[in-house]
């Protein structure tokens, strides 16, 4: 591994933050916890909470269909009804991943097709691959999903999904440097790391921009812990939402009882969501003992669970230090 960068918070506090290694193997440049790193997949914690703040403000609901007629992107983006079920889908299925189709598997849409925008690639999509079974049936976890959550906030507020996230969620943690992830070496930002990928996979050879609400932003550990202590419900920051609204987006479906809407959840109450890509693994927890944490590095070795080592990781850390358990 390149590089580590940490950072713990407790009760809404940062408790530790610390980067080990090099952000750059080339040039030997030691990492920093201003380092940047892409997110990858918990970019949909974010996605999911900028839904809630439109469900909360009365402009969008839960059952609302996405796709045809009377829906919120109504024909924007064409396709053959025939024997189709994607007039069903609503904004609940594509946050629990219960839409009935497009998982993450070799033909995840979302890694094909790399020179189309996201309109040119959900058209193609909808055409192309309909569903395997009704939505609501069964999990199939889909970046493509929420990809479409992000034109979905478009269309709402007339924003690009960026900047609503911006002005509307991360604003108003005070994280104010993070930013949607160039595709290529000549786009990465200042204090972005470079990413290695003995496992396979070009980390520049994608089109990350086009992840953006499923994958496409980059942060340092400290601005994802703190993202994190603003939806963890423990009433030590100002909340981005409320109680009822988080008992809703911390509770999982029938089809797969440890992923609510954009979290990973548990019977002891902790939610979490993990990060992949070439060159990137990333993961962001909040505890139900008070604690948030981030783990990122700049590499998907070829060791396959890094997710599951970063997780203990962190557990490890948390639990070795006795000041922090009163």
């Amino acid at each position: 591994v390149p590089g580590l960068s940490v950072a713990i918070a407790i009760k809404g506090k940062p408790a530790y933050v610390e980067a080990f290694g090099v952000a750059d193997r080339d040039t030997g440049e030691a990492l920093t916890p201003q380092h940047r790193f892409r997110i990858a997949s918990i970019s949909k914690p974010i996605t999911s909470t900028g839904i809630f703040t439109l469900i909360e403000a009365g402009k969008l609901k839960l059952d609302k269909h996405v796709f045809g007629s009377n829906s919120i992107l109504g024909d924007d983006y064409p396709w053959s009804a025939d024997g189709s079920n994607i007039e069903q889908i609503t904004i609940e299925h594509l946050l629990t991943h219960t839409t009935g189709g497009w998982g993450n598997a070799a033909n995840d849409p979302m890694f094909s097709n790399k020179e189309m925008n996201h309109r040119e690639l959900i058209t193609w999509t909808l055409k192309q691959m309909p569903l395997t079974v009704p939505p609501g049936k069964s999990f199939a976890y889909s970046n493509f999903g929420y990809c479409v959550l992000g034109r979905v906030i478009e269309k709402i507020t007339g924003q690009t999904y960026e900047q609503y996230i911006k002005d509307n969620i991360l604003k108003r943690c005070g994280i104010i440097d993070m930013r949607i992830a160039g595709n290529t070496l000549m786009d990465r930002a200042i204090n972005e790391v470079k990413y290695y990928s003995p496992a396979g996979g070009d980390p520049y050879g994608m089109n990350v921009a086009r992840m953006d609400s499923h994958g496409g932003w980059i942060a340092t550990p400290s601005e994802m812990t703190t993202f994190f202590t603003h939806i963890d419900g423990f009433k030590d920051t100002d909340q981005l939402l409320t109680d009822d609204t988080l008992r809703i987006m911390s509770t999982p479906t029938a089809a797969n009882p440890r992923y609510a809407k954009g979290l990973f959840v548990n019977s002891a109450n902790n939610w979490w969501h993990g990060g992949s890509l070439p060159g990137t693994e990333t993961l962001s927890v909040r505890t139900h003992s008070d604690f948030c944490w981030s783990a990122f590095t700049n590499t998907r070795p070829k060791f396959r669970d890094m997710t599951a080592a970063l997780d203990q990781l962190g557990w490890h850390m948390v639990g070795s230090v006795a000041d922090w358990h009163p």
